[in-house]
């Protein structure tokens, strides 16, 4: 079958439906830390515990939605389920006490584990004739993540700041609504890539059980590169709130900061993608492993940065803003070099058969590094913010001299994986 040079019309409804979703996940977010610290009146090892175990719900759970519809329902009916889910969870959080705040978290890890696997798997599925625009698409499709993350700590800092705690997270089940509306009226265009189970485990079959074992093995070390990642990102809505709040010399709400990080991701994502198709020209692109490892470095140099800023008076007193801010952005790169290839990768070599589950497993390498980042936090308040700082430098370091000797063989799995795609 000859290759299509255009991308398929179901893209852009995958990139709507995620961009609420991630609208409505980042509209909590941006304010789950601070409820549970001035209105739940958390300590900040508390705010840490639940912000980790949350965290690691959200994104555990995608390994049973991924089984679930690999299964029994199919992604599409997976994807509709996880929605009302989280809806129905955004509702339940609104009400300001703590049984409905614990089973709002529920609802929305469970309905996000059927939801998020589910469409990334989608997005790949819709390629199987184009594989060459698929790292593409993923770009693409992980823009409207980005503008959902950005536009709703402006809107749920102004909710809660005119409405209260209440009707800021409700408002998010609005965004889950429109998600929903979205899927549903135009799945028509995403009937070929919602593949019957039966015809994926041909396919996978037909791959031999040494080539499965191999890629299975291939995609732990890419979970792992993911997961030493995820532990710093995470540190976004926790302790980063807390020295934006506290350490920084301005009138803005803590929140708002949050907006620098998917900012800096949409609109550098053209100028990084321009820099790997000018080294492609050169035969000099450093291959998709090795871009995800570059993403853990420019992660630690950020927050080496705000370590230094510590040491000038961040950590008993304010500084600029603009170090936070740089950081934000410093991630930002780190995450267009790691998060959209990841998943484009995932996609590209799991047996088919196992797609769902191993998109869920991706997610749980999110999941693992959210909780331990929640862990972490909860020294925030125990030591100098820069030894913090620094503490999460160590770590992201540790991980990468290590991982780094993993890159030939992920690379080698990558090159048998096209020859038998082509």
């Amino acid at each position: 079958m000859a290759t299509r040079a255009v991308h398929p019309p179901g893209l852009y409804v995958l990139f709507f439906t995620e961009l609420w979703e991630r609208y409505s996940f980042y509209s909590m977010m941006a304010i789950l830390s601070l409820y549970m610290n001035e209105a739940l009146h958390f300590d900040v090892a508390r705010v840490g515990s639940v912000y980790g175990t949350y965290n690691m719900g959200v994104y555990l759970m995608p390994l049973a939605g991924g089984f679930i519809a690999d299964r029994w329902l199919g992604f599409r009916r997976s994807i509709i389920a996880g929605g009302a889910l989280m809806m129905l969870g955004h509702l339940v959080l609104g009400v300001e006490a703590l049984p409905f705040f614990y089973s709002g978290l529920v609802l929305l890890a469970c309905g996000s584990g059927l939801l998020k696997p589910n469409v990334s798997t989608l997005v790949g599925n819709l390629y199987r004739d184009r594989p060459e625009l698929r790292d593409q698409g993923f770009n693409i499709y992980y823009m409207g993540v980005n503008i959902g993350a950005f536009v709703s700590p402006l809107t749920v800092a102004w909710l809660r700041a005119h409405y209260g705690w209440s009707v800021a997270f409700m408002s998010a089940s609005v965004a889950m609504l429109f998600s929903l509306i979205i899927f549903t009226t135009f799945k028509h265009y995403l009937a070929e890539a919602d593949t019957k189970v039966s015809v994926e485990t041909a396919a996978s079959e037909a791959l031999g059980a040494d080539e499965v074992r191999s890629r299975v093995i291939t995609l732990l070390a890419i979970f792992s590169i993911s997961f030493v990642f995820w532990i710093a990102f995470y540190q976004i809505f926790y302790t980063f709130t807390f020295w934006a709040r506290d350490n920084t010399a301005t009138s803005m709400s803590p929140e708002t900061f949050q907006v620098f990080e998917p900012m800096g991701v949409i609109f550098l994502s053209p100028a990084l993608v321009a820099l790997w198709a000018a080294l492609q020209r050169r035969n000099a692109e450093p291959s998709t492993p090795s871009k995800m490892l570059i993403g853990v470095l420019l992660v630690a140099f950020a927050f080496a940065m705000l370590g230094y800023a510590g040491t000038l008076g961040g950590d008993t007193g304010r500084v600029s803003p603009i170090w936070l801010i740089a950081a934000n952005v410093m991630i930002a790169v780190g995450e267009i070099a790691l998060s959209p290839m990841g998943m484009s990768l995932v996609n590209r070599l799991s047996p088919p058969s196992l797609r769902g589950l191993m998109m869920g497993a991706w997610f749980a390498s999110l999941g693992f590094g959210g909780k331990l980042a929640g862990s972490i936090g909860a020294y925030w308040d125990q030591m100098p913010h820069s030894r913090f700082f620094f503490m999460v430098v160590a770590i992201l370091m540790a991980a990468a001299i290590p991982l780094s000797l993993l890159i030939p063989q992920i690379k080698r799995t990558i090159r048998r994986a096209e020859q038998i795609e082509a």
